[in-house]
């Protein structure tokens, strides 16, 4: 595909051509160096090196509240932060140059890491906050420049790709952390706990390299509302509270939102849950790390499939499969007894997770005016941010009332199949039709 077919929404390029253009490469490997971060760090090794390491010598369940502190309040950051930031980008034409803030941010802090020492826990849950906020604050620049290298047509086969990316990039370096910490010598470290620390520092490295392409290839074409940084401030809060009014009266943008909030807390709560779950049931923790790279390499291909499939049958099809999905391996995890049951989950849960997410925000990205993908996408962002903390709220005082983790996991069903009644509502004809029409009045 050309440069100017990628610009063009109205050309319509193979699937391949589109793949293989030099823009989506580019956008599509920033998923592939950040993933790092949510696999190694968020979902890895940070929670159990936190425990093991720099809070040592903190009482367990002290540590556990701190950790669900650090979380939390990383997450409530990002949600007051998000349709600000979006706003602001918009005005001033920066998405790009807040994309390079955040992520230094967030790459500069994981490397910080590395030589934090052992026992020295407020530093590390320190450097792991800002890492965070770096990190979901970026994705939000991120996800609105799919706008400027993907026509409409293929939208969500772009995102699907960048999800891909992100699954098979995390995972390759999840995979080589594993092993650098199961064989340290090997590797010619003097112990795992060596290899670790080193984890953290490559999973900077890693995210900063696949950074480059998108900063040299994604192009940010100005419009006619640019103007300085310094104005931008002062303009993008006053756009933000006519792009909240907008959003309530965009009905379909809204019921989407709404659904999403729902829906996508399920599969947030699943992910960052899942090893707790499973430590709960007695499970190997090297089983359940193992649980966890299969997830990402099978979330590669299924990524990119359901990417086909939402071309195909649409990109709200694609998601209510997935949602089913969801619901059947909700219910199929409350009743397990062994951790080879725990395997079959990760398998099905990596053939719908990218799938949901990717169509997702392919579908979000039809219905919002692209002149204001930035502001939308904040929040967007916003959204899922707060779905970090409801979701694993709502298991443990399910948990604390009943003492069963069992019946915490049922309670998610609640996210899922709300968000899927809600997700039926949404017509996403008369959303694109509203899109266009904000487009030209913001022109």
């Amino acid at each position: 595909m050309t440069d100017q077919a990628t610009d063009n929404p109205v050309d319509r390029p193979g699937a391949v051509d589109t793949l293989c253009n030099g823009k989506v490469v580019a956008w599509a490997l920033y998923d592939w160096g950040n993933s790092a971060f949510a696999t190694v760090v968020m979902a890895g090794f940070f929670p159990l090196f936190y425990k093991e390491f720099w809070a040592a010598n903190v009482e367990a369940g002290t540590s556990t509240f701190q950790l669900g502190v650090a979380n939390s309040f990383a997450s409530a950051v990002v949600v007051i932060l998000a349709p600000i930031l979006g706003a602001i980008a918009d005005s001033a034409n920066s998405k790009k140059r807040f994309l390079v803030v955040f992520a230094l941010l967030g790459v500069s802090m994981t490397a910080a890491l590395y030589f934090v020492a052992w026992g020295q826990w407020f530093m590390a849950l320190l450097m792991f906050v800002l890492a965070t906020i770096g990190f979901s604050a970026a994705n939000i620049f991120y996800d609105s420049l799919i706008v400027n290298v993907a026509p409409r047509n293929r939208l969500d086969l772009v995102s699907a790709y960048g999800f891909a990316l992100g699954y098979l990039g995390g995972g390759v370096l999840f995979a080589l952390c594993v092993a650098m910490k199961v064989w340290p010598q090997f590797f010619g470290f003097h112990s795992g706990q060596d290899a670790v620390q080193f984890g953290f520092l490559l999973t900077a490295i890693w995210w900063l390299v696949f950074s480059l392409p998108l900063l040299i290839r994604v192009p940010e074409p100005g419009h006619a509302d640019g103007v300085g940084l310094r104005h931008a401030v002062g303009k993008g809060f006053s756009q933000l509270k006519n792009t909240f009014a907008r959003i309530r009266h965009l009905r379909v943008v809204f019921l989407f939102l709404l659904a999403y909030w729902l829906y996508i807390d399920g599969v947030d709560t699943i992910v960052r849950m899942a090893i707790d779950y499973g430590m709960a049931l007695k499970f190997d923790s090297t089983q359940l790390v193992t649980a966890l790279l299969i997830t990402q390499f099978v979330g590669f291909p299924a990524a990119i499939a359901f990417g086909f499939l939402g071309q195909r049958i649409g990109a709200k099809q694609g998601i209510l499969i997935g949602i089913a999905v969801y619901v059947l391996v909700t219910l199929w995890a409350a009743f397990m007894e062994n951790v080879s049951e725990f395997y079959i989950l990760a398998v099905t849960i990596g053939l719908v997770q990218g799938g949901v997410q990717s169509l997702s925000r392919s579908f979000y990205a039809r219905i919002i005016p692209a002149s204001k993908s930035a502001e939308y996408f904040g929040f967007y962002n916003m959204l899922g941010k707060f779905a970090a903390i409801l979701g694993p709220l709502m298991m443990g005082v399910v948990s604390f009332f009943t003492g069963s983790p069992r019946l915490s996991l049922l309670s998610i069903l609640i996210l899922f199949i709300g968000g899927a009644l809600l997700l039926l509502r949404v017509d996403v004809a008369e959303g694109e039709r509203m899109a266009q029409e904000l487009d030209r009045e913001l022109s």
